[in-house]
């Protein structure tokens, strides 16, 4: 079951729900039904971490001390 964020149009507040098919979701803060879901990011892991990458280039293909252009174009 994916969880999603909705935000109160009443108050404001934003919170997140476990979501199922009969769910029905109210604010946890003013107590009310007219909430809006909310378009979230989302992050994505790896397999097997990579030792002898550069952390932020997105494919670990270069050394942390050896960036083509000198300075990580991904940091």
């Amino acid at each position: 079951m994916p969880i999603f964020e909705y935000k109160c149009n009443d108050c404001g507040h934003v919170m997140e729900f476990l979501e199922k098919q009969t769910s029905k979701h109210i604010c946890e803060k003013c107590k009310s039904e007219n909430l809006q879901k909310l378009f979230s990011g989302f992050s994505v892991g790896r397999s097997k971490p990579s030792t002898s990458g550069c952390e932020t280039c997105l494919d670990g293909s270069h050394l942390a001390d050896s960036c083509p252009t000198g300075t990580c174009p991904f940091s």
